[in-house]
């Protein structure tokens, strides 16, 4: 079998694998599109902390050192995952995309296309994260501003940003946590769309991801769960309406008031990385991991799992499912 994803969903897989028995490189095979070692938390802004706390940003068995109450950095999750995988011994084939996969004819296998070429395997798991490309409005192409426009992916540090007034459009915990950082060292206005209720940060691991109230079965979006609202107005943070149109260097917000940033930062997350699926697979979901196709798996995306999949904690029940279909499978 073939893990297409070497991040944190592949890995828990790898490990739940691993329990029941499965071996890499004989069992299985992991394959990841970035160069080698080049996980996408390495690319996360420097001061960035997880939202959860150590106890609940492992996969089990292997922990991380130190208070299990503080929040990790990225760079400590960078350095555990790399620390999982040689664990682990698994030989992640770095370089390599996967570009598709069908099922050929009514048998039992898959044919799994990558820039590599084609393999047959008789199970497939789709590890290629919830949050893989970054999500932009359809205005951002009409915004010019003497200073940077980037993603939150793309921000790094304040000295990124020339000084003056920061836009940043979002009002998630990406966004809170941007505008918190760069408020000590700019003018920050903070576009929200739809507000989110705070929660205290030790809530998080049940409390991530947006959820359905089952008596209005109305869809609320995750919490926040750093600062709130009302602390960021404190701290000098301007929170205004929806952004929904930019003409040059002016944005306009949903109540018809406008701004003029020096800079914009746009934390309005991002797509999955399921594009190369068959839409048999993303339309015709089955059970939890499972999709349309015998033998096609999907790990850490919440479309096809639960709320919190994306998490470190959550994947790893999406790991286990996979691993016990996987054996299970006639």
């Amino acid at each position: 079998m073939i893990i297409v994803g070497a991040g944190q969903s592949g890995l828990a897989v790898a490990a739940a694998l691993n329990a029941e028995g499965l071996r890499p490189q004989q069992d299985f095979v992991m394959i990841d599109a970035a160069g080698k070692g080049q996980r996408s938390w390495a690319s996360r802004w420097h001061s960035m902390e997880l939202l959860s706390d150590a106890r609940h940003s492992t996969l089990p068995p292997r922990g991380l050192p130190g208070d299990q109450r503080r929040r990790p950095r990225v760079d400590e999750i960078v350095d555990y995952l790399t620390f999982v995988e040689a664990g682990l011994r698994v030989e992640t084939v770095w370089g390599v995309r996967a570009t598709g996969v069908e099922r050929p004819g009514t048998g039992t296998t898959l044919l799994l296309s990558t820039t590599a070429g084609e393999v047959q395997t008789r199970n497939v798991v789709c590890a290629t994260a919830a949050a893989a490309y970054p999500r932009v409005p359809e205005w951002a192409a009409r915004v010019s501003v003497p200073g940077v426009v980037l993603h939150s992916s793309d921000y790094l540090y304040p000295n990124q940003l020339p000084s003056g007034k920061v836009l940043v459009v979002g009002g998630g915990n990406s966004g809170v946590q941007l505008a918190r950082e760069l408020t000590a060292s700019h003018t920050v206005t903070l576009s929200v769309r739809t507000p989110r209720r705070h929660r205290p940060s030790g809530s998080y691991p049940a409390a991530a991801g947006p959820a359905v109230s089952w008596l209005t079965r109305r869809r609320h979006p995750e919490p926040v769960f750093g600062d709130s609202y009302d602390q960021l107005r404190r701290a000098g943070v301007t929170i205004v309406p929806a952004a929904t149109a930019a003409d040059a260097g002016v944005v306009t917000f949903a109540d018809g008031s406008e701004l003029a940033p020096d800079s914009v930062i746009f934390a309005t997350g991002f797509e999955p990385g399921d594009d190369w699926l068959p839409d048999a697979a993303r339309t015709d979901r089955g059970a939890r991991t499972q999709t349309g196709i015998p033998g096609l798996f999907v790990a850490g995306m919440p479309q096809y799992s639960g709320r919190g999949a994306d998490t470190i904690a959550g994947v790893w029940r999406d790991a286990t499912t996979i691993a016990h279909h996987i054996i299970d499978r006639p």
